[in-house]
């Protein structure tokens, strides 16, 4: 039976609650879109600058990464893409953790964002403060944090981890008979856990959007379209396949099936549809708490990414991300140990595992 640590988001001594809001940005008529689109372009090539977008962010800035040399990816793809760039500016398209990862990995380059005011639910959830005081608590753990965490966090952490490969290191360090400090995500640590068997003490947090999808919607739409496929699940149990933003498109391509019911952030479906242009796919469900329509799953962090900021990101070089040195050494040492980990894997590192706060 794994161990919990509860955190109240709405206590102010454990979560800063200051930043935990997103502004939601106007679209640009037709007209001033194309010229957005034109003059950002122009910028990035005349001044050797690489665009990294998320997944989840609009698709025009998706398009505008792949259009102009960069990447669509998740976080790790997009920090090591920017690593290994020639280029001295990035630009990431994403959420606050994923700019200092890129930081972290090229601290010699300029990493800039839209909006620094984009973050994630996972990341405030887990302030430093209240980590390394839960964790004090268990100090024969090994401490094992998501991609969704500061650079502050991950600087205490031993090993950071993907959803890609999340499983794959947690079974190496129950092997090694190690026990298991897991934050924040607790669906991807509960399911962790069972897949595992290894003692993990779980961190309560939780990805806003992923916790709005419901299993009795979810199954009721497939009832209604029962040759589609879901992708991911209570949502679990009723998907055919679980897996990171990298596994879920890989499943969409290989996957004998021309329907999918889609349980992620929306963003995806953009990627998706490009990717696998006569399949369908559709999206799945919401219906919690803080859910206003049937099908509206979006991170409204990312949503804070538009064409209008980041020109002016690109124009007047705003927005620049800064990691304190010593959590940027610090944090750099279990990020490589990820990095490494999977290098060494006799096999590519697939193992599906839930899209629930996917980095």
């Amino acid at each position: 039976m794994d161990k919990q640590f509860k955190v109240d988001y709405y206590n102010p001594v454990q979560v800063s609650t200051d930043h935990a809001w997103a502004k939601v940005l106007d679209e640009p008529n037709q007209a001033r879109r194309q010229w957005l689109i034109e003059h950002i372009k122009k910028i990035l090539k005349e001044e050797n600058i690489l665009l990294v977008a998320h997944y989840y962010v609009h698709p025009d800035l998706q398009d505008l990464a792949i259009e102009s040399g960069g990447i669509v990816a998740d976080s790790l793809e997009m920090a090591r893409f920017g690593k290994n760039s020639t280029a001295q500016t990035l630009v990431v398209a994403g959420v606050k953790f994923m700019g200092e990862t890129a930081k972290i990995l090229s601290p010699e380059k300029t990493i800039l964002m839209p909006d620094l005011e984009a973050n994630c639910s996972l990341d405030l959830g887990c302030s430093v403060d209240s980590f390394r005081e839960a964790a004090s608590q268990y100090p024969d753990h090994v401490k094992v944090v998501y991609a969704n965490t500061s650079a502050a966090v991950k600087a205490y952490s031993d090993w950071v981890v993907t959803s890609s490969c999340a499983v794959d290191i947690v079974k190496h360090l129950r092997d090694l008979g190690k026990s298991i400090f897991w934050a924040p995500d607790k669906h991807l640590g509960h399911f962790i856990q069972k897949e595992t068997g290894a003692d993990m003490v779980l961190w309560q947090g939780s990805c806003i959007v992923h916790d709005e999808f419901k299993g009795y919607e979810l199954a009721e739409l497939k009832k209604e379209r029962p040759r589609a496929k879901v992708s991911p699940s209570s949502v679990i149990a009723l998907a055919d396949v679980v897996g990171s933003t990298s596994a879920i498109l890989k499943a969409a391509r290989e996957l004998v099936a021309d329907e999918f019911i889609v349980a992620t952030d929306n963003g995806m479906m953009h990627q998706l549809r490009l990717q696998n242009p006569t399949k369908v796919f559709i999206e799945a469900p919401t219906s919690g708490q803080s859910a206003t329509c049937k099908s509206c799953a979006h991170c409204p962090w990312m949503a804070m990414n538009g064409l209008e900021n980041l020109y002016q990101c690109l124009l007047d070089k705003l927005g620049e991300i800064s990691v304190d040195q010593a959590y940027l050494e610090r944090a750099k040492v279990p990020i490589q140990r990820m990095l490494d980990f999977t290098s060494r894997a006799p096999s590519p590192v697939t193992h599906l595992v839930p899209g629930i706060g996917a980095a």
